[in-house]
């Protein structure tokens, strides 16, 4: 007898394309709480530069794994997935369904398919591409990873310069391609029934929300949350204080930058941070994409008949 897997309703897409509004619908629609996979959302007191879920959003629906973590804890994609586990139970406990919904791709990945069990990192080894990276540059370490692992290298932009390493990491601690570990984990099985549904707003219309959504950050005090963080005694240089709208802002009150180079930045770095979010989620076959809000409907209607569907 077959395992029966819980199901995950699964939103996923760009910043500023809507995902949370939608998911609240969703949730509404369904009887279903909300599994935050944000990479930033996780983090406490940095509420404004995160877009999180206003309190009364998140009082009129439950949500899980939201200020979970201080801005000095670190908090990994293994970390998430055991996270996301404990929640996900506890949610099927109470009779509930579940929408995991986020932009941070390897989250979503690592939630599904667990993480590749390949060869641990780090250290000299680690330390030593990183210099011959920045002595011979991102392009000659992609084409030492085409000799090894052309089917990965074919996957990588040469500024993915943190993938590369890691695979000539593994290839050079192992002696086998990280493609290969990748292949034989995915028939590992899946660790949860989805439907994974991505929206898909017009590229200009995605800029313009951005460029608004930055100027609505700033306006709410993004400057005055930054400057509290810090005053706190989290530094600039925490992972976390690294993320856009954050570096910028602390920047800015470093006087290194005006506050308008700041907010510029802001929504620069925003827009290539969509883009490359983009670029992660066309890669999965898996993901049904949507235009929205003009296909809420439909959205609706394909969640409901997912989690209707009863096993045969």
């Amino acid at each position: 007898m077959h395992k029966v897997l819980t199901k995950l309703l699964i939103i996923c897409g760009p910043t500023a394309s809507g995902k949370s509004a939608l998911a609240l619908q969703l949730a509404h629609a369904l009887n279903a709480e909300i599994v935050n996979a944000d990479s930033m959302q996780v983090y406490r007191r940095l509420d404004i530069g995160t877009a999180k879920p206003s309190s009364v959003q998140q009082l009129e629906i439950r949500h899980h794994l939201i200020d979970i973590v201080e801005p000095d804890q670190s908090f990994s994609a293994a970390d998430f997935a055991d996270a996301a586990d404990a929640a996900i139970r506890d949610i099927v406990s109470r009779g509930k369904r579940i929408i995991v919904v986020g932009g941070t791709g390897l989250y979503i990945r690592a939630l599904i398919h667990g993480l590749v069990d390949s060869p641990g990192g780090g250290g000299d080894l680690r330390q030593a591409l990183q210099d011959e990276a920045a002595e011979v540059g991102n392009e000659a370490m992609l084409d030492q990873l085409r000799l090894v692992d052309p089917e990965l290298a074919a996957t990588l932009h040469p500024n993915n310069l943190l993938r590369i390493i890691r695979a000539l990491e593994v290839y050079r601690l192992s002696g086998i391609p990280l493609s290969r570990y990748q292949q034989e984990h995915a028939f590992a099985g899946r660790r949860y029934d989805t439907l994974q549904i991505g929206i898909t707003v017009d590229r200009r219309l995605l800029y313009k929300r951005i460029e608004e959504r930055v100027e609505q950050m700033i306006a709410a005090g993004l400057m005055e949350e930054v400057r509290g963080i810090m005053a706190a005694g989290f530094g600039r240089n925490l992972k976390s204080m690294r993320s856009i709208g954050y570096k910028e802002t602390a920047a800015c009150l470093a006087g290194e930058i005006s506050a308008e180079e700041a907010c510029r930045l802001i929504k620069r770095n925003t827009r290539h941070y969509a883009k490359r979010q983009m670029t992660w989620f066309k890669a999965n076959p898996d993901i049904l994409w949507f235009e929205y809000p003009d296909n809420s409907d439909s959205i609706i209607s394909h969640a409901i008949e997912f989690y209707e569907q009863r096993e045969a």
